[in-house]
């Protein structure tokens, strides 16, 4: 009976820190689309919620990990529940790294309100942090249902994402060397880019973590990596 006590406590607790997982992962979702929107509409009020709206990421984080700490010095758990519960902690550590992206986009967007705009670029980076929010919020099914087919599309559906940013990369760059006047704001859109991209690699590292409970091993890292922006700008003439 009291075997039975300590797995019912041990399934209440872990059932309450996965709650908790999941709403963060919905704060995150709302800070990337909403730091997308502020780029694109120019809201630097919207721009100033998300940047404010981190501090709750963050403590949700903290309180994961103490939560998981407690649970491990009372519970002890073996085997199954301990991937569960380790899994648990490095899926909240991959949230809170997105949302400080979502920070840093926000960031920018209040510092360059009064850049030139570069036609088309807002609208494609809402679109590139609305495909990387669905692989987010894809990881965390997977994570939740326990599917691993479906975390491996997360992981395939990375690929695209490194393309998307690869093709708008290649339209800065362009616009920047086109027009000396679009430096600051490429540059600015350039970084924008690049933390939209890490979120999608935040999103495969989640559905990674999905695969290592279901599997009991990480898949392994044979994934084409399609990011060449930094061999690119090395290979660009001074």
């Amino acid at each position: 009976m009291n075997t039975k006590h300590i797995v019912t406590s041990f399934d209440r607790d872990l059932e309450g820190i996965q709650a908790t997982v999941m709403k963060m992962g919905g704060l995150v979702e709302q800070a990337l689309m909403d730091a997308a929107k502020s780029l694109e509409t120019r809201d630097v009020e919207l721009a100033e919620k998300v940047r404010a709206g981190d501090r709750l990421i963050d403590d949700m984080d903290q309180s994961i990990k103490a939560d998981v700490a407690q649970l491990l010095a009372l519970r002890a758990p073996t085997a199954v529940d301990l991937r569960v519960v380790l899994s648990v902690m490095e899926i909240s550590g991959h949230l809170e790294r997105c949302g400080d992206y979502a920070k840093n986009i926000a960031k920018r967007t209040i510092a360059m309100a009064a850049d030139t705009e570069i036609s088309g670029a807002h609208s494609s980076l809402r679109r590139m942090a609305k495909f990387v929010c669905v692989m987010v919020s894809d990881s965390l099914d997977a994570y939740i249902q326990r599917d691993e087919v479906k975390a491996r599309e997360v992981i395939d559906a990375d690929v695209e994402a490194d393309q998307i940013y690869n093709t708008l990369f290649r339209s800065l760059l362009t616009h920047m060397m086109e027009d000396h006047r679009n430096i600051a704001a490429g540059m600015h859109l350039h970084f924008i880019a690049k933390n939209i991209e890490r979120v999608g690699d935040h999103a495969t590292g989640i559905a990674e973590q999905t695969i290592y409970l279901v599997t009991g091993d990480m898949p392994d890292d044979d994934r084409p990596k399609l990011d060449r922006t930094s061999l690119e700008m090395q290979e660009s003439p001074n």
